[in-house]
């Protein structure tokens, strides 16, 4: 098991024609720190399934998918849009590599509810692939497709689509990572008045969802940090579309909302 690996979430807004992320990547990268890459790419799904004439309905923040819509979910995540990340690293010098939660069985899930269709909670992660690659002091960017291990079908369907920020928080929390960052298009977790609130402890957090101050696409970064904080010390939900908001986030701290055990 590699010590200090750094997980990153890293949210389709964050990554535009100005962005610096992939230059902090690489930074960090040659600085000899161990990174863990997960993404998503939920508004690149949407374009290509209006393309195909697929609508899109949501429940509760999730996308409904069936057969076609997962055809589209697992050629967009594992490829197009994991290729472009893994392309934009490599061609900065860095070292990358694209895996699913198919690759090596990594991601294993079973369907999360019958009224999401093909959509999965983790069961199981094996780290095995991941550590692989940081031996040889590669990236891993990972694409949240999980393989469908339990709840066995009696159909073809042997892959789950899963939500990005609840992988990587299983993911952080497997792999006993030193820390894990979203990268976001918010500054990071507000109260009711709209201030950010710089530091959570957990209990803080899980009020702020309760109370449902904080909703929406904010609650499944919420659960994946607190499912992470049972191995990692310190999580955090920052701005990704401030320049170098990585680079300033891992050398000072406190640019979003860390949430942790300890607040002080």
């Amino acid at each position: 098991m590699l010590d200090k690996v750094i997980v990153i979430k890293l949210g389709g807004a964050t990554l535009g024609s100005q962005d610096t992320t992939t230059e902090d990547i690489v930074y960090l990268q040659h600085q000899g720190k161990p990174l863990v890459i997960v993404h998503g790419g939920g508004k690149l799904i949407t374009e290509w399934l209006t393309r195909q004439g697929i609508s899109t309905r949501f429940v509760q923040g999730e996308r409904v998918t069936d057969r076609a819509t997962l055809e589209v979910v697992i050629s967009v995540l594992a490829g197009l849009a994991n290729k472009e990340i893994v392309a934009a690293i490599n061609g900065l010098g860095g070292q990358a590599v694209g895996i699913s939660g198919v690759d090596g069985a990594f991601i294993q899930g079973r369907i999360k509810g019958i009224e999401l269709g093909y959509v999965g909670s983790v069961a199981k992660i094996d780290l095995t692939p991941v550590e692989v690659l940081l031996q040889a002091n590669y990236i891993p960017v990972v694409a949240p497709i999980s393989l469908r291990s339990f709840d066995k079908p009696d159909e073809t369907i042997r892959m789950l689509n899963i939500n990005s920020d609840i992988v990587a928080g299983e993911i952080a929390a497997a792999i006993s990572a030193e820390r894990l960052i979203f990268l976001t298009d918010v500054v990071g977790i507000c109260d009711r008045s709209g201030k950010l609130l710089p530091r959570l402890s957990p209990a803080e957090a899980e009020a702020l969802m309760a109370s449902g101050v904080a909703s929406g696409g904010m609650i499944p970064k919420i659960k994946a940090c607190l499912k992470a904080l049972s191995n990692t010390s310190t999580t955090c939900i920052i701005d990704g579309r401030q320049p170098h908001a990585l680079l300033r986030e891992m050398e000072r701290g406190n640019t979003g909302t860390t949430i942790s055990v300890h607040k002080g």
